[in-house]
């Protein structure tokens, strides 16, 4: 399953490099990962996660395969975006590509690095990308409702549905309402699909402080945490210098040294991996045997036919069962022998939802 997060904000945020981060530690992985960078502004991460590691030292795998998650640096945004001022155009473009956004929100003072409205306002910051977003999704509606208006007959009970639902979000959105935060039946969110409204994309805030602020953060970074709070929107404290410099360290005895030094128990980069792999209802299950260990992502509330399908579409086309046992399990009884000759492994069938964490062997036949 592809999955990728825009990374967003003003000029001078620390987007480029938030991303240039981002790759170090691509470039860091072990090589049964190769980097990717699809194009200069796009790249591919591993996604961390203890378990698989586990999994893989049990099964002695020659290959530890993380699941990935794509990242993309839009071009900064200025005021009238919407209307193409700056690179307008491209950075709505892109956003519109994307499934989840990580918005950067300068939180630091640097007299060194010129703040793009002169002056140091996370708040102000966020309420302009927001309002070109918002201006942008009201112009995309006001094109919609012209179209359908054109195109309905009588009788038209599906053009008169989506008719109806784009007045209602328009009416939400000229209220300065984003449309992440309507409420909607059903099939209204699956007509939403069509519509790719940019405030429908689910999205949190990365403050980025200086290094004296990592640990608690400052009065600027408390600013986004109470924005968040009240609008329902996480917020991630990171130092992208301090990220930076991390990403760039040789091996993992060096980075473990470097953050204890700053009292870092991980890089805040991991926790904005995760962050972003989770706003969209993702889960993980496993396959690990001598050869390969490797996390699978598929969404919450997958049959197991269709997960197999993310492994091979010959998978779900010939699935007869999977047999499943929950990482916990796997570990506590170190390998798949163990757990067979204790019983602990199940055998499920078609209409068996996997849970985060599974760890499955599929039978199929093709």
């Amino acid at each position: 399953m592809g999955f990728s997060c825009g990374i967003i904000g003003l000029p001078n945020v620390g987007k480029s490099s938030l991303f240039n981060a981002l790759l170090g530690i691509q470039k860091a992985t072990a090589e049964n990962y190769p980097f990717c960078t699809i194009e200069p502004n796009v790249g591919i991460v591993p996604v961390p996660d203890d378990r698989l590691k586990k999994l893989s030292e049990i099964s002695q795998s020659e290959k530890t395969i993380n699941a990935q998650m794509k990242f993309v640096d839009i071009a900064g945004l200025v005021k009238g975006a919407s209307k193409g001022e700056g690179l307008g155009n491209q950075f709505l473009s892109n956003i519109r590509e994307v499934d989840a956004i990580a918005h950067v929100v300068r939180c630091f003072e640097n007299d060194d690095i010129t703040h793009v409205n002169g002056i140091l306002d996370p708040i102000g910051d966020i309420e302009i990308i927001e309002t070109e977003l918002m201006i942008s999704d009201i112009d995309t509606l006001k094109k919609k409702i012209t179209k359908l208006e054109r195109e309905i007959k009588t009788g038209s009970q599906e053009l008169r549905f989506e008719l109806d639902l784009s007045k209602k979000i328009l009416v939400e959105l000229e209220k300065g309402i984003l449309v992440k935060d309507i409420d909607f039946t059903d099939k209204q969110l699956k007509a939403l699909d069509n519509l790719n409204l940019l405030t429908m994309k689910p999205f949190f805030f990365i403050a980025n402080v200086d290094e004296d602020s990592l640990v608690e953060g400052n009065k600027y970074s408390q600013k986004v945490l109470e924005m968040g709070e009240k609008s329902n929107v996480e917020t991630i404290i990171i130092s992208i210098q301090i990220e930076s410099e991390i990403a760039l360290l040789e091996n993992n005895i060096e980075k473990n040294e470097f953050m204890k030094s700053i009292s870092l128990e991980e890089p805040s980069l991991s926790k904005l991996i995760r962050k972003g792999f989770s706003l969209l209802n993702l889960i993980t299950f496993f396959t690990s045997g001598p050869k390969e260990s490797r996390a699978w992502t598929i969404s919450q509330g997958t049959y197991a036919p269709k997960a197999a399908g993310a492994i091979h579409s010959d998978f779900e086309r010939g699935f007869i069962a999977a047999e499943t046992i929950h990482h916990n399990e796997f570990i506590e009884f170190n390998g798949e022998k163990v757990a067979r000759e204790k019983g602990a492994i199940r055998t499920e069938g078609k209409d068996y939802i996997v849970k985060d964490g599974d760890v499955i062997l599929f039978r199929f036949n093709v």
